[in-house]
């Protein structure tokens, strides 16, 4: 399991098992992108609307988990290490979760990392403050009319990962972890769930050792809390695949054990954080394309044909993007589109979904939305396709002259309703024209809204559809950035700082290329680099930052072109030479596509 780091807070991200499928895509992805985004900035294209559901089937573990819709994460709280607030959340308080239940999240899943309180050698006995805590925040939210999904969460790479080769101690230790969970919550209501293991992960394991050990732990699993007794006789169980990775063989897996086990109530749980270079935005990847709207819709017909079609529930655990929804790796309105479909493809699915949340959405301290806007959208698409547009920023240039621009629309089964300017409803024929799928900006248009000439957005535009959430347009003035000459001497903990002038303009991307073509950073295998991990933008100080882990991987004495592509077309080429502690930076071309 991965950890990315956001303001000094580890949080969830992308498991580590199913990095070896996606390396076999990479080379596809980076050659592919590389010949599309060499010429221009990148574009979105248009979403596909919602696939046929497939039909209901109506049992008590599929009724019990479409109940549980929408479901959300107490994450980076319980199952911080090595306390409750180690990673910057505060206290989980009541209130707290009385405001998820006010927001209409009908459940939560609690992660517990019961390390933190738990003896490492035989018996394994869980600290009674531990234990009382957990159940605490249990009886909170059950309280409060939640469904509750308690699991074992980062122990499955502290410690299950061991087993590999140390079987006996392992499951003896996962054993009595279960024995302990289940007789102290035996009696409680059965809102509450119990997941046998997050992302389970084991160290030196081909990939029939991993389903043969994980098959082994999750029959322990069941067997000890249908031996409990009490309501754990019948309580819903949620099952997991490696790493919680949708691939189709462990999909089949979880599925043939399920059935084995001849359990009514059993439920599949796995994770989904979106195509990866897309999630991360690397290989050429800053849109929700094509290949990633593939990802994500294959991935939930896999959900519907292993399991839903079959009666076998599935609570999606976790999902999201592996960056930070404020950090500006995924452009906002692409990531817009991706958490729409993600909720469309789930009602067709008949798939719960529980939002992974470590604090970047929720402020738990003020108990507000970091982001408002985002979680309306969020929330409006658990029940709603709303319609939106190719892109969500106009750029028209300060130095030339504003011409029409022809945006596509993405109705998503909507008609267009109107466009409008703040309260003032633009006027068709004059404003802008619509047919179809086109929707054209007027050059008067464009030229009225940009005529204080400033950098930035001047403006922002809304287009209402004839129904769910209106789709917002920036309307910015730019320019070409301009890049500076410069050097410093670095060592292993440095950023090279480029001085930057963005003149209103917003990276999308960053390539980097030795002479030969081969990638220059950190991802060899691409040459379209990890934004923010390789390269940022750092707009309140007009730089761009080539961070550590680019630096360290270039070659010593070897020139490299750097290609920054922004989102308004442009491109600025810059050189950078690496000698020894001493890196140099030199401006190059500007092109705009």
């Amino acid at each position: 399991m991965k950890f990315h780091t956001q303001h000094g807070r580890p949080r969830r991200a992308w498991s580590g098992l199913v990095t070896g499928v996606i390396l076999l895509l990479l080379a596809q992805v980076a050659i592919g992108g590389a010949a599309s985004a060499a010429t221009s900035a990148p574009t979105s294209t248009s979403a596909p609307t919602s696939t046929t559901g497939i039909p209901v089937i109506h049992n008590v573990a599929m009724d019990t988990v479409a109940a549980m819709q929408p479901s959300w994460n107490l994450g980076n709280s319980l199952d911080a290490i090595t306390t409750e607030t180690s990673w910057g959340n505060p206290l989980t308080t009541k209130a707290m979760i009385d405001f998820i239940k006010s927001q209409g999240f009908h459940s939560i899943r609690i992660p517990v990392t019961w390390s933190n309180g738990q003896s490492a050698t035989a018996p394994y006995a869980i600290d009674p403050t531990l234990m009382a805590r957990v159940k605490q925040v249990v009886d909170w939210a059950l309280a409060d009319g939640l469904y509750v999904d308690l699991n074992v969460h980062h122990d499955s790479w502290q410690w299950v990962a061991d087993m590999t080769t140390q079987h006996d101690a392992v499951l003896a230790r996962f054993n009595a972890t279960w024995t302990q969970i289940a007789a102290e919550f035996r009696n409680e209501p059965k809102k509450l769930l119990f997941e046998a293991i997050n992302e389970p992960v084991f160290n030196k394991a081909t990939d029939a050792q991993k389903l043969q050990m994980l098959n082994e732990l999750q029959a322990s699993f069941h067997t000890i809390v249908r031996d409990s007794g009490g309501r754990n006789a019948t309580r819903m169980l949620l099952m997991m695949t490696p790493g919680g990775s949708g691939d189709q063989s462990y999909l089949d897996n979880l599925a043939a054990q399920i059935k084995s086990m001849n359990d009514p109530d059993l439920a599949a749980t796995v994770h989904y954080y979106g195509y990866w270079p897309f999630s991360v935005n690397i290989a050429g990847s800053p849109t929700f394309d094509a290949v990633s709207q593939k990802d994500l819709t294959d991935s939930f017909a896999r959900f519907a044909a292993v399991f839903t079609s079959k009666g076998i529930p599935v609570y999606l655990g976790e999902y999201g993007l592996l960056s930070e929804p404020g950090s500006g790796t995924v452009e906002r309105g692409e990531m817009l589109k991706y958490y729409q479909m993600v909720a469309d493809q789930a009602r067709a699915a008949h798939v719960t979904t529980a939002l992974w949340d470590d604090g970047s959405y929720l402020n738990r301290n003020t108990l507000q939305w970091r982001d408002p806007a985002l979680f309306a959208w969020i929330k409006a698409s658990y029940t709603t396709y709303s319609g939106t547009v190719s892109t969500d920023q106009v750029f028209v240039p300060k130095s030339g002259t504003a011409t029409a621009r022809t945006l596509t629309l993405n109705l998503n089964g909507t008609r267009f309703g109107s466009l409008w300017n703040g309260s003032t409803k633009l006027v068709k024929g004059r404003d802008y024209a619509e047919s179809g799928d086109q929707l054209t900006l007027t050059a008067a248009l464009l030229a009225r809204l940009t005529g204080s000439k400033a950098y930035g957005v001047d403006a922002t535009l809304q287009v209402r559809f004839s129904k769910g959430i209106p789709w917002q347009i920036n309307v910015l003035t730019s320019d070409t950035p301009v890049l500076s000459d410069a050097t410093a001497t670095i060592d292993s903990t440095s950023v090279f700082t480029i001085p930057t002038r963005f003149n209103g303009d917003r990276l999308a991307t960053m390539e980097g290329a030795y002479a030969d073509g081969t990638g220059a950073g950190s991802a060899s295998w691409t040459t379209y680099q990890a934004f923010n991990s390789d390269f940022a933008p750092d707009y309140a100080n007009n730089a761009l930052k080539l961070n550590p882990v680019f630096l360290a991987a270039l070659k010593d004495g070897v020139p490299a072109t750097l290609t920054f592509h922004f989102w308004s077309g442009a491109l600025v080429t810059y050189h950078v030479i690496k000698n020894g502690s001493t890196v140099t930076g030199t401006t190059g071309t500007s092109t705009t596509s």
